[in-house]
Parts: structure tokens; sequence; C-alpha cells
């Protein structure tokens, strides 16, 4: 364990506590933007870290354009005063009618989000002409994950068509998101992107010679954003946005990225020595993401030859020869394979810095409803 992450007193800490080191933070937004060159072509998801103060951090780096999954999301990141928000999720039902309240109670930002079906199109334009307000809209274009977007092809050409059509929405672009692709070689990430970004020329070019503006490409995640970063092309955008925090599994996964250090570490306490090989900490469920398998949620520092044999929403017990070097009371610190749910399992977050715990800052945007 890196002697950096330990607390000089971590006894103001509640456990489970959610950490984040400032100092990391800070330089893993200024790895983005050297990874890019320019942090104009940098829009970072905010669903990792969902802080109105990470978000100012990146400001403070020049980066102007964020990415977001909730409608909460996009009104954090406004009332900070980012000028530019894209809700990268289908916006559909009431929440067409909150998008327009959001557009109305920020005018200073420019929003966007996404369509992938002439139904949703249509009544996100009804709304939107009812309320008198306009939105940027990319078609969300499927290029292999099968979780939305529309192929590439004669459909998608027809989609941007009609949404340029549309009063109240406004064809700006496409959204390219590759979340299948998180393999462990560049080379393979690379083959991968290749294998689909012909689609997407032919895509932009057959909207050109229509006379459709593309003036946005909002291209992948984390994992792939190096490979866009290199393309050259003048309308690509790079969306990382777990690299911000780091986790364990990313840390593992990337050898490539190896400048991104985890920023964010889980302080949990023994509550338990069950057996003479048991050591029991307070890191349940309900602290950790379990979206990753049983057994792989987390890395408990520290803890030699650590084999995790039960985790419930209070409980994590761990297997280990060290045990008994353990008591009740004593301090481990977690590092979470998956922090984005992570985060949203918190209400606020210890800032670290120093070894000592400088500031608290809440985990804003974990809830789905702000104001509106």
């Amino acid at each position: 364990m890196d002697s950096n992450y330990r607390l000089h007193d971590p006894s103001e800490v509640y456990s489970p506590g959610l950490l984040f080191y400032r100092d990391i933070i800070r330089k893993n937004i200024e790895g983005l933007v050297a990874r890019v060159g320019n942090p104009k072509k940098l829009r970072p998801h905010v669903k990792t870290h969902k802080t109105r103060e990470i978000v100012q951090m990146e400001m403070a780096a020049g980066i102007t354009k964020h990415k977001c999954a909730t409608i909460a999301e996009a009104e954090m990141v406004a009332g900070v005063g980012a000028p530019d928000v894209l809700l990268a999720y289908p916006v559909v039902g009431p929440n067409c009618g909150r998008l327009a309240r959001l557009i109305e109670l920020f005018p200073g930002c420019q929003f966007s989000t996404l369509v992938d079906h002439p139904d949703a199109a249509e009544a996100l334009s009804d709304v939107m002409r009812g309320a008198g307000r306009t939105v940027d809209v990319l078609v969300d274009v499927d290029v292999g994950q099968h979780r939305t977007g529309i192929p590439p092809g004669p459909a998608c050409i027809r989609l941007y068509e009609m949404i340029a059509r549309l009063p109240g929405v406004t064809a700006t672009g496409l959204h390219v998101y590759d979340g299948h692709n998180h393999q462990h070689s560049l080379d393979e990430r690379k083959q991968a992107v290749k294998q689909f970004l012909g689609t997407i020329a032919d895509l932009k070019g057959a909207l050109a010679a229509k006379g459709l503006r593309v003036p946005r490409i909002v291209f992948g995640g984390t994992p792939t954003f190096p490979i866009y970063a290199e393309l050259g092309w003048p309308e690509a955008e790079c969306s990382p946005g777990t690299c911000v925090l780091n986790d364990s599994n990313y840390s593992a996964w990337f050898a490539d990225m190896a400048e991104f250090k985890p920023a964010a570490l889980l302080l949990t306490r023994v509550v338990s020595r069950p057996t003479p090989n048991r050591v029991t900490f307070d890191i349940g469920t309900k602290a950790v993401a379990s979206d990753p398998p049983a057994g792989q949620r987390c890395v408990v520092l520290d803890v030699p030859n650590a084999v995790a044999v039960i985790h419930n929403e209070e409980h994590l017990v761990l297997e280990t020869p060290a045990a008994d070097r353990y008591r009740p009371g004593d301090v481990a610190y977690a590092m979470p394979a998956h922090v984005c749910p992570t985060s949203a399992l918190h209400r606020f977050a210890y800032v670290v810095e120093g070894g000592k715990v400088v500031d608290r800052w809440e985990i804003a945007s974990r809830d789905r409803m702000l104001t509106v």
C-alpha cells in the first residue's frame, strides 16, 4: 500500500468512509489533458464522481464540456457554471419536460441530449416546442454494444434528417460510445475500434452530402479515449470518466494508462474476529459497488493473501493467514473495483491532502433529482 494513502489521524473518519485524494485527482485531470493535447477536445463523464468540486477542478484545467447520465448530474454541472453539458441518455416521458425546465433555469449553458428512435425525437420535439425551448440533439449510434443507439446506415441517416427538420430540436452531431470495448491489450482495442470507424466516416460523409452538418462526434469512454484522441478528426470529442478517480479494475486492466492513479479509497475498520483465520470489516455492499462478482468488489490493501468469503449489506469477511494481526477497531483501506457506483453509495467524501482530511465534498448528484 502506498504510504501516501494513509491518514495521520483516521479517528475523524466514520467508517465505512469514502476518501477522495485531491492531489491525485488533480494529476489525473492533468493526465487527461496531456493525453488529448487540448482540453477543448475533452468531454469527461461526471457519473464517476458526481461532485461539484471535481467539475470545478476540470474547468480550472480548461475543460469546458461535460457529459452526464442523469438530469440531476446535468443540473449539478450547469449549477457550477459549466457552459456545455451533454445528457448522454435517451430522454423519454416526463423527463423531456424536466430537460425543458433545466434549459430555462440555466440559460448560460448549452444543453444537448441523445436520440436513437423517431418516436423519441418527435416526443422531445413536441415538449420543447410547447415549452418554447430548443435543445441540441446528437444521434446515438450503436457500434456494437447494443444497449442504446441506432446502427450506422440508412435508418440512422433518416433519423438525423428528421431531427434536422423538427422544431424545438437541432441536429448537432453523433454520439459513438463503444462500452463493449475494454480489451486489456491496447492493440486489441485499436483493432476493435478500427472495425467500425470506417462506418462512422461513411456516415459522416453521407450526412455532409445531404447538406447536414455534423459539428461534433462524441467518442468512447475511458478504455478507448486515447485512441480517438489520436484520430485527428476536428469534430472528435473524447469522453473518459473513470480515470479521474480510477479503481482497482481499471488499474489492473489497462497498463497503457498507468499514469492515472486510484484517487478514491474506502476507510474501513475491523468489527469482528469470528474465527482464527477470519477478519470482518464494516464495508458491506451498501458501501462498495456490488456489480462486480462476489469476492472481487474491492481490494483491502495490506491484508496479505486475503480471500473474500462473505459479503453482505454491512459486512465483508476475509480469510487470511495473517488474521491474528487484526483487532476490532483496526483501520484498513480498500480500493473499489468499480468506483462509479461506489461514489453514489456515499452522501459525501472526505477530502484528503497531505495525509489529513481537509474538507468534505457532497456527492451532489447521487440522487435522481436536485431541484428540477
